[in-house]
């Protein structure tokens, strides 16, 4: 089953479907090393995507991937083993989650870390989500500072 097929499910909203195809397109250069411009193309062609907001898929995966060492960057600090050793799944979603906390300021953050997590259950391994979820909820702070100022921690 490719990552286009798995778990549908009826109810996914057109920004929650177009972060599924751009985690495809990530997950796709990271095994492939392909060229973005032709992983997008390619997946913009597919039939049967569903409604999916074409924007956001765009500039999540275009943003992504000319900008993964900044993010890798960003990630690094968080983890608990070098990211060779992270499945391509749960990099691919780090790598979306952490783009869009630090690019995606319109989005809350508490929104970009369920997102990723769902990704992470959805595609991922048994347990990648709450990986997911404990590196971005460490990264979050950092990026999203105006949003935790005031918070009791």
């Amino acid at each position: 089953m490719s990552m286009v097929e798995a778990k549908k499910t009826p109810n996914r909203s057109p920004r929650h479907r177009a972060r599924e195809l751009a985690l495809q397109g990530i997950y796709q250069w990271r095994i492939t090393a392909g060229d973005e411009a032709k992983i997008e193309k390619q997946i913009h062609a597919e039939k049967n995507l569903g409604r999916y907001d074409k924007e956001l898929f765009s500039k999540l995966l275009r943003g992504v991937l000319s900008q993964h060492a900044e993010i890798e960057s960003l990630i690094l600090p968080h983890l608990d083993r070098p990211l060779d050793e992270l499945s391509p799944v749960e990099l691919a979603v780090l790598l979306l989650g952490a783009f869009e906390l630090s690019h995606h300021l319109e989005v809350p953050y508490k929104v970009v870390i369920n997102e990723a997590v769902e990704l992470a259950k959805t595609f991922g391994g048994t347990d990648g989500h709450k990986f997911v979820n404990g590196v971005l909820d460490k990264l979050a702070p950092q990026l999203r500072a105006p949003e935790f100022s005031g918070r009791a921690t």
